[in-house]
């Protein structure tokens, strides 16, 4: 013979915590999916638009516009990570590290605090601003952006 017994039911407020904690776990979740889906969509579709007013990039968790005034031209420059350890990213501070995409706010071997959109460390547009930081953007026009960037001397 085998006799089953069920458990007393818990209280209400133990029940309605436990669905709670659980929607939280779900919102969480949801959240940290909406983040990583955000980064890889950046990490394809991030654009840096110079126009007579500022630098946008964008889109993203970490764009922003950047007015012209604040960009110090005449330190812009071409530079690979690789090579120029100055200018490479010692650790992040926000942002995301990533294999072969790192996007936030970086600090830099030489000591500064960077904006960084990196996806290939040799061809890094290094922009330094009035504001306390600099820029580091990929792009496979390096060169001719750095150019434009000058130009504004």
């Amino acid at each position: 013979m085998e006799n089953v017994y069920d458990i007393a039911p818990t209280s209400s407020v133990a029940f309605t915590t436990i669905w709670i904690i659980a929607g939280a776990v779900v919102v969480v979740l949801i959240g940290l999916v909406a983040l990583l889906g955000n980064i890889a969509y950046q990490s394809r579709h991030a654009q840096f638009t110079i126009s007579d007013a500022g630098l946008k990039i964008g889109p993203g968790v970490y764009g922003r516009f950047i007015p012209r005034d604040q960009v110090r031209a005449d330190g812009v420059k071409v530079v690979d990570l690789k090579l120029d350890k100055e200018y490479a990213l010692a650790g992040k501070t926000n942002g995301s590290n990533l294999p072969g995409f790192n996007s936030g706010w970086f600090k830099l071997k030489n000591g500064e605090k960077a904006l960084v959109f990196v996806t290939d460390q040799s061809r890094v547009v290094y922009i330094p601003t009035s504001e306390n930081y600099s820029v580091l953007l990929s792009t496979l026009r390096a060169e001719e952006m750095a150019g434009a960037l000058r130009a504004w001397r």
